[in-house]
């Protein structure tokens, strides 16, 4: 064997033991610590971010005797707390307000969305460029411009304390969110496809319900998931639209939780951890989804 050969050989070799290792020990090449590096500090940033609903679980769990006491070991569980909340409290109720209201209003707003998506994308309607921006700049109003005016609305109309008037506050937000994002999607789509609907002797409105609609399923579960989490999680105008347990909803119910000459902060730990759950549910259920919906109209193929 010559020379050449050995070290053609003992080059396959090494090649050869690098990949086995998987890059590790004396095979470790700069790109996999740059990947090492990168990992730790994206688990850093999630352990992070992740702390405050950690805090808030273990102090919903530790007895109100040691909640007093300084330090943060764990001696003792209970689920006194919880009991508390689900049997004492204005909760229970809050959580089926909120569900409610965003329901509702995620229903409203990619109904109405979806059509007025449609037709700004599709129709030829005057001035709709105008027209999609001014929906756009209405989106820049901060919340407390508007609340007042929209306040003496609900009042002149006799809606104060009912879901009404906080579902056509949240959708007067979310709706142009909505008709933004589902009107790019639309653009994406290709105009043969509801040509062929059309040829096929399908009406307009067949179209988009057959046509359009599933191929824009990814984008409208987006638009769905995060209007429903911006009702949610909105305060100012449920709390300034509602007056007793009947209406509100879970941000004004933690807002605020009974606690006359004290702060029941192990029920109130409870309060917010049960509050997040359906949150949370929804975006772990619909991840997928709402990742396809984002990313779908940024990319054409």
């Amino acid at each position: 064997m010559t020379g050449r050969q050995r070290a053609i050989e003992a080059g396959a070799g090494f090649a050869g033991a690098r990949r086995a290792w998987g890059g590790w020990g004396p095979f470790r090449g700069p790109h996999h610590d740059q990947s090492r590096v990168r990992d730790v500090v994206v688990l850093a940033a999630l352990a992070f971010y992740a702390s405050p609903i950690a805090w808030q679980l273990v102090t919903s769990l530790r007895p109100d005797a040691d909640l007093m006491e300084s330090g943060v070991g764990i001696t003792r569980l209970t689920g006194a707390h919880y009991v508390n909340v689900a049997t004492a409290s204005p909760l229970p109720r809050a959580l089926g307000n909120s569900a409610g209201i965003a329901v509702v209003t995620t229903a409203v707003a990619i109904l109405l969305g979806v059509a007025g998506a449609y037709a700004l994308a599709r129709l030829r309607v005057p001035g709709r460029r105008a027209i999609m921006l001014g929906v756009v700049m209405g989106t820049a109003f901060p919340a407390i411009a508007t609340v007042a005016p929209l306040y003496l609305i609900v009042r002149a109309l006799g809606l104060r304390d009912t879901w009404a008037a906080v579902v056509l506050a949240h959708t007067s937000f979310a709706l142009p969110l909505a008709l933004w994002l589902l009107a790019g999607f639309i653009r994406e789509l290709p105009r043969e496809m509801e040509e062929a609907a059309l040829v096929d002797g399908a009406s307009p409105t067949a179209a988009l319900r057959y046509v359009i609609l599933p191929a824009i399923a990814p984008g409208a579960a987006a638009a769905a998931v995060i209007t429903f989490l911006a009702s949610w999680n909105e305060f100012l105008f449920a709390y300034t639209f509602t007056a007793t347990e009947a209406s509100r909803t879970v941000p004004v119910a933690l807002a605020l939780f009974p606690g006359v000459f004290e702060v029941p902060w192990g029920d109130l730990a409870a309060a917010a951890v049960l509050a997040s759950v359906p949150p949370i549910a929804i975006v772990f259920g619909l991840q997928r989804h709402l990742v396809r919906g984002l990313l779908g109209g940024a990319v054409k193929e």
